[in-house]
């Protein structure tokens, strides 16, 4: 049931977001505050920035509650959870510089736990660290190299624990020229490491030139600037597809084009992103970021170019507003952001706004579209960024940027290529540059793509830039699990006049595969994401990336049978087209993920446990940390089928050790049972208790999740299903998907970044 404050209307599910992510809490933990009262929280503290500028108050506050009741607009997670607060944090992302002494890191480790404790990601650099083995002068002995340090990092992480609304994340970068970046990229192959890591390579067109001249690539100590390595580029690259192929990571960030627009490089080069690789950022800036929802724009088949541009002015004046009512983590934090005053506003909801303009994503029409919506985005958040430099100044590093250099670098090349879009005012960026000129600029940057996992289920939207994931997904409510339809799609099959027999087979598989009787259109619009052609995934990131600041928050999805040649090429292409980073993610690379669509058909078992033969048998091992301690698994086997199950973890006479031992004898006895490996691991994958260890696909729930994800990965059916998902460690949906960078959550707004 839908309910309504004046002009705020919410979905079941986004009561269910606002209520386990963003409404305040009492003492007991009991709501104290309605969705009504936490916009009013936030538009209220928002708008006390007008005070600093002699400006009414009460009129910014009541254009910022609008636009948030509307849901046309909706800042990033930390602003909805802290403005307003004692905590007071507003920003999503940082960047923290990691130098090469043990002063300088262990003072970033500090500060990282601060800033993740109050809600924000992070990203690093260690391409400065020398390599493991090199010399240490101070000590006489050797290096330890930058993975060794990252551990430390991640073991940080594990300890913050940001609270159950927002949890830590981190993005590790090494640039690919380092000695040690074989073993950066190999680095998350072991389950053990890095869990609280996104890692990207940062690569450089001197790479690619290599890489296209099939040439040898010099490796460089970062400490004395001196080659100690040859390595042929096009085995590097191989072993970075590899290991993408195998298991998503690493990401690539492109370092050359990055710092081409670099708006501030008096102040030095960026060298990190934060840990969905949207916001390229110097040491120690944050970025607070928005999204415009653009499903919402869309109006009886056409976008509402006035309504458009109102909100990205109003989004715009909130953001630099956010800039000077935050309380920064640390001094160095604000100092920088104060001096540049970046900010970020993207999009949500674009499949949804294409299917109602009735443009098939991957399409020639859905790439003029991306471009047209985003220039007319990055024109009005220029304009509104001068219109406050007018009133407020503008921003303080100004002199040296690329504005009073060459502010000419502001206005885009005319599009070629026919108009998509009907009705779109002219844009005059010629202008536009002159208003720079006379009046500077506000804001560093302005535009980012960022993921908008829990704030697009809030409003009811699909996330960033990316296309729909599903057409249904699986939503466990008391003691039963329902399919949830995709509202667009349900709405034009009561339109059409679809049969129960059509919806019943999109609930199944959740998407319109080998269903003929739905007309061809229907098909082209409401496509998912794993049936796109991994090009149009890339077009459209370059597309929205031509218009956009900062960068592009999205994922490239791939179906299972996807081959390494195919990874490859997407990252060829996102170099090619000029992205500023691109992640990849096969479907069931990673070992956490299990099958939710299909019914499979129910099977009477009748236990008759065998007994076991005398002597040793075959056995298999598995260990891993859990919330509640290391444990060990051991696996013993007849002709290479599990039958016996022996299960270690904590000290013997504890209370968790015999629950533990207890799972093992069970599990025994249903191995002897010729009960299936699948129904054991799908009914021990996804329980949890208060706690869960690491970070997305290799997040460990629980002793029970741990047993039951090696059974999956060690024994389990293999398929190649079309459509796929992961337990949500939240609401225990098995609704999770993998985009813009991170694992989501469609139902209840669970994002890991």
């Amino acid at each position: 049931m839908a309910e309504k404050h004046r002009a705020l209307t919410l979905t079941e599910n986004s009561l269910l977001v606002l209520e386990e992510r963003y409404l305040l809490r009492d003492e007991k933990g009991e709501l104290s505050e309605t969705p009504l009262q936490l916009f009013q929280r936030v538009a209220e503290a928002i708008a006390k920035a007008e005070e600093n500028y002699g400006k009414d108050t009460q009129a910014v506050k009541e254009a910022f509650l609008n636009t948030l009741l509307s849901l046309d607009f909706l800042p990033n997670s930390p602003t909805l959870m802290n403005a307003g607060t004692s905590l007071g944090q507003l920003a999503a992302c940082f960047v923290l510089p990691v130098e090469d002494s043990i002063e300088g890191i262990y003072k970033t480790v500090r500060d990282a736990a601060i800033v993740q404790s109050s809600g924000g990601g992070v990203g690093f650099t260690f391409s400065k660290v020398r390599p493991r083995g090199d010399a240490v002068r101070s000590t006489g002995g050797m290096a330890s190299g930058p993975l060794s340090f990252m551990q430390v990092f991640d073991a940080t992480t594990e300890c913050i624990k940001q609270s159950r609304k927002r949890r830590g994340a981190n993005m590790g970068i090494l640039n690919v020229d380092p000695p040690d970046i074989e073993e950066f990229v190999k680095s998350k192959s072991n389950l053990d490491r890095l869990n609280n890591f996104n890692i990207s390579v940062g690569m450089s067109d001197a790479f690619f030139e290599a890489l296209n001249k099939d040439d040898v690539f010099q490796l460089i100590n970062p400490r004395t600037n001196e080659a100690i390595k040859v390595i042929k580029a096009k085995d590097l690259f191989n072993q970075i597809v590899n290991m993408a192929w195998l298991t998503g990571d690493p990401g690539m960030v492109f370092l050359d084009k990055i710092n081409q627009d670099n708006p501030t490089p008096h102040l030095g080069p960026i060298e990190s992103t934060n840990p969905c690789g949207e916001t390229p950022l110097l040491p120690y800036e944050c970025c607070i970021l928005g999204s415009v929802n653009i499903s919402n724009m869309v109006e009886h088949g056409q976008i509402d170019w006035a309504r458009l541009a109102n909100t990205v002015r109003t989004g715009i004046r909130f953001l630099d507003n956010e800039i000077d009512v935050n309380a920064y983590p640390i001094p160095e934090i604000k100092k920088m952001t104060l001096a540049t005053r970046k900010i970020g506003l993207g999009i949500m909801g674009w499949a949804d706004a294409l299917i109602k303009l009735q443009i098939p994503y991957d399409s020639e029409d859905g790439i003029l579209a991306a471009e047209e919506v985003m220039e007319y985005i990055s024109f009005h958040a220029r304009s509104a960024s001068i219109q406050l430099a007018r009133e407020r100044g503008r921003f303080p590093k100004f002199k040296g940027s690329i504005y009073a250099r060459n502010p000419y670098c502001v206005a885009h090349e005319k599009r070629k290529g026919k108009e998509m879009l009907q009705g779109r005012p002219t844009l005059d960026w010629t202008g536009l540059v002159k208003e720079i000129v006379e009046h500077g600029i506000r804001n560093a940057t302005v535009t980012t793509i960022a993921p908008t996992g829990s704030i697009s289920t809030l409003a009811n939207v699909s996330s960033g830039i990316e296309p729909i994931f599903a057409l249904s997904y699986k939503r466990h409510i008391v003691d039963r699990d329902i399919s949830m339809v995709n509202d667009s799609f349900k709405a034009t099959g009561e339109e059409l006049g679809f049969d129960n027999a059509i919806m019943q087979r999109v609930m199944q598989q959740g998407n319109l595969v080998g269903i003929d009787t739905v007309p061809e259109q229907v098909h082209r619009i409401f496509v998912t994401a794993l049936e796109i052609d991994s090009q149009w995934h890339v077009r459209m990131q370059a597309a929205f990336q031509r218009y956009v600041d900062n960068a592009v928050s999205k994922t490239v999805n791939l179906r299972g049978d996807a081959k390494r040649e195919d990874v490859a090429n997407v990252y060829l292409l996102a170099h090619k087209l000029g992205c500023k980073g691109i992640t990849i993610y096969r479907d069931g690379s990673r070992k956490k993920q299990i099958l939710t669509g299909g019914l499979r058909e129910s099977t009477q078992i009748i236990p008759m446990p065998r007994m076991l033969p005398d002597g040793l048998l075959p056995a298999k091992s598995f260990s891993t940390k859990t919330p509640t301690g290391r444990m060990y698994l051991f696996i013993r086997e007849i002709d290479k089928k599990p039958m016996d199950a022996f299960v270690i973890l904590g000290r013997s006479g504890s209370d968790i050790t015999a629950f533990t031992e207890a799972i093992g004898r069970l599990l025994s006895i249903c191995l002897r049972s010729n009960i299936p490996i699948d129904i054991l691991a799908e009914n021990l994958m996804g329980l949890g208790g208060r706690t869960s260890i690491g970070l997305g696909p290799k997040r460990i729930l629980s002793v029970p999740d741990a047993i039951g994800k090696f059974l999956h990965e060690a024994y389990g059916e293999k398929e190649d299903a079309t459509r796929r998902g992961e337990i949500c460690p939240d609401c225990k949906n098995t609704s999770l998907e993998f985009s813009e960078g991170c694992l989501k959550c469609p139902v209840c707004g669970f994002a890991e970044c």
